[in-house]
């Protein structure tokens, strides 16, 4: 047991021990996963550029699909987001390991709201202001998890992903 023990903890020391903070000026991050939100499980899929040491700007795509009923009837809608955001990482601030990653910032997003056709208010679109914060760990200097919460866009509630350093 103790060899398991020895045994893990050295690979979780190899894997955390070249892993760097924010992704650092010059530098481009692919994030994708799954989303919260009461409208459906949105997927999605980001990239991060890091403009600042501390400072980064990206834009991401998602797109969900769900089912509700109105009037007795069912009826069936889709959800395609675009939106830019900007992130402000507290790593350097607060002097956080470097294998961890703590940001907040605001995001601009245009949502197209699909739904059959005699659905009242079907297929509309609209601008989406809002906010984020979350904490992205490194298992290395390329792979981490990332977890977000926010308001406002079409992830009201939060998302969940893997992030790759490219």
């Amino acid at each position: 047991m103790k060899r398991i023990l020895f045994s893990l903890s050295c690979l979780l020391l190899s894997t955390t021990g070249f892993a760097q903070g924010p992704i650092a000026k010059g530098q481009a991050q692919l994030n994708a996963g799954l989303g919260l939100s009461s409208w459906g499980l949105p997927l999605y899929v980001g990239l991060d550029f890091g403009v600042h040491p501390d400072v980064t700007v990206g834009g991401e795509l998602s797109w969900r699909s769900y089912n509700d009923r109105f009037d007795n009837r069912k009826y069936n809608h889709s959800v395609i987001g675009l939106s830019a955001n900007g992130n402000y990482h507290f790593n350097s601030l607060l002097d956080i390991p470097t294998n961890w990653d703590f940001y907040a910032g605001l995001n601009l997003g245009f949502y197209i709201w699909n739904s059959d056709d005699d659905y009242p208010g079907s297929n509309t679109s609209g601008l989406g202001l809002g906010a984020q914060i979350g904490g992205r760990y490194y298992f290395n200097d390329k792979i981490g998890v990332n977890l977000e919460f926010g308001g406002g866009n079409a992830f009201s509630g939060g998302k969940v992903g893997v992030s790759v350093r490219l």
